[in-house]
């Protein structure tokens, strides 16, 4: 783990603790922290506006199912510092009886387009999004087609 990592995960730890922190884990020299989703839009100010961690990059989000766990869905962010060159991934995990997680396409404006597609592929909600809609599929599309239970034809 790098110095910017560790700086951001101890960081987290400290303003939020386990409420928000469920498990920070390395491998392959890259590092995952998983969050609470009621927590996930300011860790992401932080992470951006805290000088020593400037994550200020979000180079992708996306959704993942997992069926049969008890939380089905995962939202993972994957955050670059570009002055200290160093990435951090953030996953919240999301019951399917309520797949909600705070939008955070006002700490980062590519996540607008992000959280919509995930949204359009998965159904997680993203609530404060300026404009949740479908952005790859119909309007009138009922189905998630990126969910393992989608019907093949």
């Amino acid at each position: 783990m790098g110095p910017t990592e560790k700086k951001a995960t101890e960081l987290l730890k400290e303003r939020f603790g386990e409420a928000a922190v469920m498990e920070v884990k390395e491998f392959r020299d890259e590092v995952t922290v998983v969050v609470r989703g009621g927590f996930i839009a300011e860790m992401a100010r932080i992470l951006r506006d805290e000088p020593e961690l400037e994550y200020n990059f979000l180079s992708d989000l996306c959704g993942v199912d997992w069926p049969g766990r008890p939380e089905r869905f995962e939202v993972v962010y994957n955050l670059y510092s570009m002055r200290h060159k160093s990435r951090l991934r953030l996953k919240v995990r999301l019951p399917e009886s309520d797949p909600t997680v705070p939008t955070v396409s006002d700490v980062w404006p590519t996540a607008n387009w992000h959280e919509r597609e995930t949204y359009d592929l998965f159904g997680i909600r993203f609530v404060g999004h300026p404009d949740l809609r479908r952005i790859l599929n119909p309007d009138d599309f009922e189905v998630f087609p990126y969910r393992k239970d989608f019907p093949i034809r």
